[in-house]
């Protein structure tokens, strides 16, 4: 099914988020909507580097905006006609840039894409059973009990009240009856006393039940408003973990169905409390019980209904870019959005109640410590019309941050030093809650957030985020990078995993979460007791982080290998002596797909190679990166990757995915049809991915190039090789003579090898000279160390 029918047909909540999407005039959602079959067929990602291929669509597009309008001109649908008008009107800025018109449709289809990958992963968590039905716990069925006890108290009051007015109604009308009456009998009258007497003191009891009941309504309505701030606290740490990745229900219509019940049975018991009011002035006597205690049960039904109309506003949707890496990572001067939201909902209230945004209201006294402004629309009326569930919220859309110019003066300041991305800051929400005499002054705030003033600093501000919201219990600790505490492992390889989840539907297994493990520690009997610090996520080996190396991995599987990484076609994060342990046990050919533990963003591919007498082992290629992957598919790479073996005969020496699937058993259907001189790669195929081998028994030693040296090389793992042999691996250098030029499939500038050397077949090939059993096979060209492509053993 197409994208566009397929997000046409997605449940209201993501229909919103399209809605959200298409808010602005970059792309059209009428020009998305008329020429979807059209816009779903280009090339958008190469057309985005490639000029001419984006001015034929740039014109193209025009052609068929033509059309749309002479199409409505025909059905005199006006309003259509205008639109379509205006937005060829506004792509003519494109005309000198196609380029960034290709860049951007590319990047709606991008967010369409993530809308879809959301809602297929609801989908799944809706057939685990996590649906908010089926995760009832223990503790929320108790609440819904409590909560239609509360009910039926309130029912019952009201019938008692009722009654109550009715008993005091008889005891008035015989006693202004009597008062008339005058009778003179002694007698009559003392007996009619006794009745008025019998009357009084029946309705003291009932007003003495009635106030009795009326606290155990409160001291129930009590325990569930603590049981509600227990749920909200809940709900606020899922939503802090959904914030990073993790695939937690953070919808608030329960809670909101929670809060409202509550609030209108506190409503109704202020409203009992008027009506007692009321009746103690028609009748009241001495010692009369509602005039000692009515007070004390206004005040402590106010007290209730404060706290919880306190917790009911919230901050629904953290604050975030259109464009940005998550949320929490706001920039200056560019807009982001936030939505608050209200689980006390009353009808009467919409779009009454006015919130107002502000800043870093109690800031840290800390030297070099920002501050900003907010700026945009900053005040919205709480209303239903912009939440599909028709909650009380108000979407702030349209919002910028700007900085205050620092003044001259830090005495008392800490010398408490922060980087820009540790600082953190909060957002704050204020309103008032007025109804039926009733006025509570509310606020909600965001979670903190990082600002930055450059996009280069998202990374890093990324990284604070998923630190802050993975550790800390304090929403409100600004300073908690002042002292970070460390993570354990089983809250780290979860929020690691949540970032393959979150971005590609599939988080990492025990295996993969083992190998990073082993990465940070060594090896260890079991890393439940190990701990990860914020230095060793992130400050350690600056630039080449852990978190860099991790973020490089997931923006490449992100950008160019979902498919294969949601297939599980790739095992990603394994370490070298796993892989030879593995595959050596496997036949000739059976290969594996690994990430680089060197090569920021790349990724490699190991096989099973065997001696002259039968011995197995292992051969890499150097990794490949977003330069080799922007130009051709990964899995094209492995189905032409070619290697000319004696008599020049080609053979592509990857056969088996491990275990043992065939090659285009387990990648066949993602090949392009084309193929030989038709492949439109066939220039890449031609240049970088074929190969010439010749049986030599020269030796040749040579440095290592860096790459290898930081341990990407593949170590010897034959049996006729020791521990010291895999320790000084001997490597042939290559002599091409072809004009050097940069090419990121090769390593190592090229040196003369000993007598023999490289015979170019073309500008494209060249051989590749062999030992044995030691191989290394390298591409035409000459490129300085930590380039891809190029094979090593």
């Amino acid at each position: 099914m197409a994208q566009w029918e397929r997000l046409r047909q997605l449940p209201a909540v993501y229909g919103q988020q399209l809605h959200e999407l298409y808010d602005r005039d970059a792309l059209p959602m009428d020009v998305r909507h008329y020429l979807s079959g059209w816009i779903e067929k280009q090339e958008w990602e190469r057309a985005a580097r490639d000029h001419d291929l984006a001015a034929v669509l740039f014109q193209v597009l025009l052609e068929n905006l033509d059309i749309q309008h002479s199409r409505f001109f025909q059905e005199e649908n006006f309003l259509l006609q205008h639109n379509i008008r205006r937005s060829k009107q506004n792509f003519q800025r494109y005309l000198d840039e196609p380029c960034a018109l290709a860049s951007t449709v590319l990047w709606f289809l991008e967010k369409e894409k993530e809308i879809l990958a959301s809602a297929d992963l609801a989908e799944q968590v809706q057939l685990l059973h996590v649906e908010q039905e089926a995760m009832e716990t223990s503790s929320q069925q108790d609440l819904e009990r409590q909560l239609a006890g509360l009910r039926n108290d309130v029912q019952c009051m009201e019938h008692t009240i009722i009654c109550l007015e009715e008993q005091q109604d008889e005891f008035d009308f015989k006693y202004q009856t009597h008062k008339m009456e005058a009778v003179a009998d002694e007698a009559v009258r003392n007996e009619q006393m006794k009745v008025l007497q019998l009357l009084v003191n029946k309705l003291n009891d009932c007003r003495k039940s009635t106030l009795s009941d009326l606290n155990k309504l409160l001291e129930r309505a009590e325990g569930l408003i603590e049981l509600l701030v227990k749920e909200l606290q809940e709900w606020q740490r899922r939503q802090q973990k959904a914030c990073i990745g993790a695939p937690d229900n953070v919808c608030l219509d329960q809670l909101e169905k929670w809060f409202t019940c509550v609030a209108v049975c506190l409503f109704h018991v202020r409203e009992f409390l008027v009506k007692l009011e009321e009746l103690v002035g028609k009748v009241s006597y001495e010692n009369d019980p509602v005039k000692a205690q009515k007070p004390a049960l206004q005040r402590r039904t106010d007290t209730l209904l404060r706290a919880l109309l306190n917790s009911s506003f919230v901050v629904e949707t953290q604050p975030s870019m259109p464009q940005g890496k998550g949320q929490m990572v706001l920039r200056t001067n560019v807009q982001f959005s936030v939505k608050t939201r209200l689980l006390v909902k009353f009808l009467e209230l919409n779009n009454s109640m006015k919130v107002d945004v502000s800043m870093d209201r109690e800031a840290p006294q800390i030297k070099g410590y920002r501050r900003f402004n907010v700026l945009g629309t900053k005040t919205k009326a709480l209303n239903m019309a912009e939440s599909q569930s028709g909650g009380m919220v108000a979407d702030f859309r349209h919002l910028t941050l700007k900085e205050q110019k620092s003044g001259g003066g830090s005495k008392g300041f800490s010398d408490i030093s922060l980087s820009v991305t540790e600082e953190l800051h909060i957002i704050y929400f204020d309103t008032v809650f007025e109804l039926k005499g009733l006025s509570v002054e509310l606020q909600a705030s965001s979670l903190p957030v990082v600002i930055i003033s450059n996009s280069s600093q998202q990374q890093s501000a990324w990284a604070s985020v998923l630190w802050f919201n993975m550790v800390c219990q304090d929403p409100k600790d600004v300073m908690f990078f002042a002292n970070s505490p460390a993570a354990t492992w089983q809250q780290f390889g979860e929020m690691l995993s949540w970032q393959f989840l979150s971005a590609t539907k599939r988080g990492l297994d025990e295996a993969q979460l083992e190998m990073i493990a082993h990465r940070l520690f060594g090896k260890q009997p079991n890393y439940n007791s190990c701990k990860v610090s914020w230095s060793k996520f992130s400050k350690e080996n600056t630039p080449d982080t852990f978190w860099v190396w991790f973020d490089g991995i997931l923006v490449m599987v992100k950008t160019y290998l979902e498919d294969l990484w949601r297939e599980g076609l790739i095992m990603g994060f394994v370490n070298k002596g796993k892989e030879k342990s593995i595959l050596k046990k496997k036949q000739r050919g059976t290969f594996l797909l690994r990430f680089s533990e060197s090569v920021i963003g790349g990724i490699t591919f190991s096989w099973v190679e065997t001696t002259f007498i039968g011995e197995p082992y292992v051969k890499t290629v150097q990794p490949f990166t977003k330069v080799d992957l922007s130009q051709i598919p990964f899995h094209e790479i492995i189905r032409n990757f070619q290697i000319f073996e004696a008599e020049n005969v080609p053979e592509n020496p990857l056969l088996y995915l491990y275990p043992n699937t065939p090659k285009d058993e387990a990648f066949g259907k993602y090949y392009v049809d084309k193929i030989g001189d038709d492949s439109p790669y066939i220039v890449y195929i031609r240049t970088k991915l074929m190969f010439i081998s010749k049986e030599n028994t020269l030796e040749a030693k040579s440095p290592m190039p860096s790459d290898m040296a930081q341990g990407e090389g593949l170590e010897p793992v034959g049996p006729l090789y020791g521990e010291a042999a895999e320790q000084d691996v001997d490597l042939l250098h290559l002599q091409c003579p072809l004009e050097t030029h940069p090419d990121p499939m090769l390593s190592g500038s090229v040196e003369p090898a000993m007598e023999d050397f490289i015979t170019c077949l073309n500008q494209n090939i060249c051989d590749i000279q062999q030992d044995e059993p030691d191989f290394c096979f390298q591409g035409f060209n000459c490129l300085p160390p930590q380039s891809c492509g190029s094979i090593f053993q």
